[in-house]
Order: structure tokens, then sequence, then C-alpha cells
């Protein structure tokens, strides 16, 4: 693989990676309002994940799979937890109250969110003095006065209300959709919030775990497997009824396979391998693309009104999100400007095994 390849290997993987979540919360979406469990769907997508990847793991990283420890074990548990089990009860919780577009919306915050929770860990540093402290500070802000305003401003619907006769005739015999009571529609905010706040944590977390374990299947199957049996016992504060995990839909059974095997088994693989390449902060970056195919599935497929609360508010989370990477671009490019290039001793021994001389930087 060439350089320029390698270099867009990771920017074409997660456009793929968030388009594919765009997908998978539509469908979601889709299923909740069918009136499934939302712990039921998160269980069986990470079940599925562990089912799915376990022979892939076992066979792709048999030779090259460190030692599991039970600090590694300890690590994944609290890994799982975050990034699947309570990353997963609020966000399809919020997801059953509000739409698909808004759930991608806030996820579209997570570069802000991921940024400010590695500021409090000291994991980045901020110069407000500096054009790209300042930038990178106004984007944040811009993110969450763009979510702000999608929880409280919905606005009127942009796409019509024009329905052909069957589709009107459907929708008069169902139930008043609850997604359109106000109340309800700012608890579904607060919960989106909550577990897009969790998956940003889970970035963070699963950066340091990539040094100490960098092997994306073994860990996503370790994963997946604590976030199921976690999943399931968190299902118990919702309902204790053992019909509520039968599913009768042939829809709902594709949409729990194509939510495990793509949205939960192979999309985390490869934001755990963008993490450990890029870091956190450039994986979270590419989730605005998850908020634009969720809108265009929304409404070619699942023929969703799109409002102009909707439109405003993600426009301001976008505009506060590229103010924000432009902001981090200028400061990683002052950093490599001031700072000499790290001496990396493994590639210098084995260039001194072949014979070639060794140049070591001095440290002031």
């Amino acid at each position: 693989m060439s350089y320029c390849d390698g270099k867009w290997t990771p920017v074409i993987m997660m456009i793929v990676i968030n388009s594919a979540v765009g997908s998978v919360n539509s469908m979601v979406k889709k299923v909740l309002d069918g009136g499934i469990n939302h712990m039921v769907i998160a269980t069986y997508r990470l079940a599925i994940s562990t089912v799915f990847l376990m022979p892939i793991a076992y066979l792709w990283e048999r030779k090259t799979r460190p030692k599991l420890t039970f600090s590694i074990l300890c690590q994944l548990f609290f890994s799982a937890l975050l990034g699947a089990s309570l990353t997963q009860y609020f966000f399809l919780l919020g997801l059953s109250y509000t739409s698909a577009t808004l759930a991608c919306a806030f996820m579209s915050m997570m570069p802000a969110v991921t940024f400010i929770m590695a500021l409090i860990f000291r994991i980045e540093k901020l110069n407000m003095r500096s054009k790209a402290g300042l930038a990178m500070m106004v984007g944040t802000l811009a993110c969450i006065g763009g979510a702000l305003f999608l929880t409280m401003y919905k606005g009127v619907p942009l796409t019509g209300r024009h329905r052909n006769a069957s589709s009107s005739l459907e929708n008069s015999h169902r139930p008043e959709d609850h997604t359109m009571k106000p109340e309800n529609w700012i608890v579904g905010c607060v919960l989106l919030f909550t577990g897009s706040s969790f998956f940003g944590s889970w970035m963070l977390i699963q950066a340091k775990i990539n040094k100490k374990y960098p092997c994306q299947y073994s860990s996503t199957v370790v994963l997946s497997f604590f976030g199921t049996i976690q999943c399931a016992l968190l299902s118990l504060t919702r309902s204790r009824d053992v019909t509520a995990w039968i599913l009768k839909d042939k829809l709902d059974v594709i949409t729990v396979v194509y939510a495990g095997v793509v949205g939960q088994g192979i999309c985390t693989v490869g934001m755990s391998w963008c993490i450990k390449q890029r870091g956190p902060i450039f994986t979270s970056t590419f989730t605005p693309v998850t908020l634009i195919f969720a809108t265009l599935f929304d409404f070619s497929i699942l023929h969703r009104e799109i409002y102009l609360g909707n439109v405003l508010g993600s426009a301001v989370v976008l505009f506060g999100l590229y103010v924000f990477l432009w902001g981090k671009i200028k400061q990683m490019n002052e950093c490599a400007t001031k700072l000499p290039c790290q001496f990396d001793e493994a590639e210098g021994e084995e260039q001194y095994k072949k014979g070639h001389p060794v140049v070591v930087p001095m440290t002031p």
C-alpha cells in the first residue's frame, strides 16, 4: 500500500462507517416505532456482533493476539459499559422519542463532546490566546448551541404533508405518535445528549486500550460479549415480559441482524482501528456523515418529514464542527513546527540492524 493509500484509508473507512450507522439508526427507529423494547434491540445486536466476529477474531489474530490479562479484561468491561450498554440504553431510548435525523445531529456533536472530555482529563490542551484555541472553543460552543436549538425549536415541516391515499388511510388508524409531543421531544434530546456523551468518553478509553491490546477484532468480541450481558440486565429495568424478546415481524429480524453485523460489529472494529491510527478526535469528526445519510434515508425510504428546526440546528452544528476542525488542524500544524521529530527507538534499532546510519535528535 502506498503512502497516499495509507493516508486516505482512515478517511474513506470513516465515511463508509458513518454512512452505515446512519442507515442503521433509521431502520432501528422504524422498529422502535413498532413497539419493540429498545434494550431488546441493544442486547440482540451485541449478541449477534459477538457471534459474527468471534471466528474472524480467532482466525485473523490468533498469531498476533497478546495475552488477555485481568487488567485488560476489567478495562474492556468498563469500555463495554460506557461504549455499548449505557450508550445504547440512553441513545436508543432517546431515538424512540425523537427521530433518526435528530439522533444523528446529536452524534454530530461528538467531536466537541470528546474534545471537552479530553480537556477535563488533560489529554488535550487549549491555548485561548491563539487563533487555533479560539476557533476550537467557538466551534465547541456552536455545536452545543446548535444542539440546544434542535431541542427547543422544531418549526414547520419543509417536506410537506402530501401523502398518497393509502398512506393517509394507514396513518389514520395508527395511535398518536408520542414523538410529536414537545415534552417527549425535549426528554428525547436530553437522552440523546447523554448517550452521545457516553460514546465520546468511550473513544478516549478505547484509545488507551488500543495501546495495551492492539487487536480490534478480539477487543470488539470481548466488548460485545460484556455488553450483551450488561444490556440484558439493563433490560430488566424496562420490562420483564418474556414475550418482548420474541421478534415476529420480518423487518424486525432483518433490522436486528443488520444492526448487529454491520452497525455494531463491523463499524465498531473500523472505529477502533481508526482510533488506533489517527486518535479519538479524528475519528469523531466524521459523525456528521451519519446525519446526512440518516436524513436522506428518513426522507427517501421511510418518508418522514423534515422540519425547519432540523435543518437550522443541523447547519449550526455542522458550522461549529468545521470551525472546530479548522482550529484543530491549525493547532496540529503549530505543534509540528515548534516540536522536534520524536525518535522512534524501535525504528532506529531496525535501521541499525540493516546497517543504516541512525540519527538521534537532540532534546533541549
